[in-house]
């Protein structure tokens, strides 16, 4: 029979401090082992992970497609392959498992004329669908510094 004892937990903690050691004692002896490093939450894991982006990304395109100045650039798209290709972008942005797999992002909009002004209301819609979801504003704010970082390769038209 093996007796565990584990030194260097935090309290209401679930996570051990990094070099926490676990000694084992059994019938060989005395063991001491290196305790593994916790893995950190993501932000895809506190959202609530792929249903909760599947369902964000579901709602994201409903306010979209019914925005009249944004419903325009979507027609004749095969929605159902851009909601698996958003499902994966945002996944990844928040550091879920899923890699984005579809076109470069400027080829992807380089045709689009997309100016400045669309963008943000896009932008605009998916920061509501998520605060409308209850990710807290610091996963908001993390989502939307990635994003803006993108702007530049989406936005292909001068502002209306």
């Amino acid at each position: 029979m093996d007796l565990v004892l584990r030194r260097g937990d935090r309290a209401g903690s679930n996570e051990a401090d990094e070099g926490a050691r676990s000694v084992v004692y059994s019938d060989e002896g005395l063991v001491t082992q290196r305790a593994e490093k916790p893995h950190p939450v993501t932000d895809y894991e506190r959202v609530g992970g792929a249903d909760a982006v599947t369902k964000v990304v579901q709602l994201f395109y409903e306010r979209v497609l019914s925005d009249p100045e944004l419903e325009g650039y979507f027609s004749g798209v095969d929605m159902p392959r851009l909601k698996r290709h958003q499902v994966l972008l945002i996944s990844q942005v928040l550091g879920g498992p899923a890699e984005y797999d579809g076109r470069d992002l400027r080829d992807a909009h380089s045709s689009m004329q997309i100016t400045s002004e669309h963008y943000a209301r896009v932008f605009g819609h998916l920061v509501a669908v998520l605060h409308d979801a209850g990710v807290d504003a610091e996963i908001i704010g993390r989502v939307g510094t990635e994003l803006a970082g993108a702007e530049r390769d989406i936005v292909t038209s001068p502002t209306v």
